[in-house]
């Protein structure tokens, strides 16, 4: 997957991000499949939290923030089949 391609997509934490230089991991899928990733961000975040990526690091390793989500349920994922 290209580096860029990562930022602006929403994943779910999987293991607590534990805040600042402290990782957790987070699933994000993408068409269709799961893909891992060690996740950093300035604050801790619980597992089940849904997250925005902000930042790709490489070698599997992204910055992110708490993400809302969408009100009554949402897609894990890209944004790809809303407009």
């Amino acid at each position: 997957m290209e580096q860029r391609s990562l930022v602006g997509r929403t994943g779910v934490v999987v293991h607590p991000v534990r805040g600042g230089d402290r990782p957790g991991e987070v699933r994000v899928v993408v068409d269709g499949m799961a893909h891992y990733y060690l996740a950093y961000a300035v604050s801790a975040l619980p597992a089940g939290a849904e997250v925005l990526i902000i930042n790709n690091r490489g070698a599997r390793q992204i910055d992110v923030e708490p993400w809302p989500g969408i009100v009554g349920g949402g897609v894990s994922g890209d944004m790809e089949g809303f407009g």
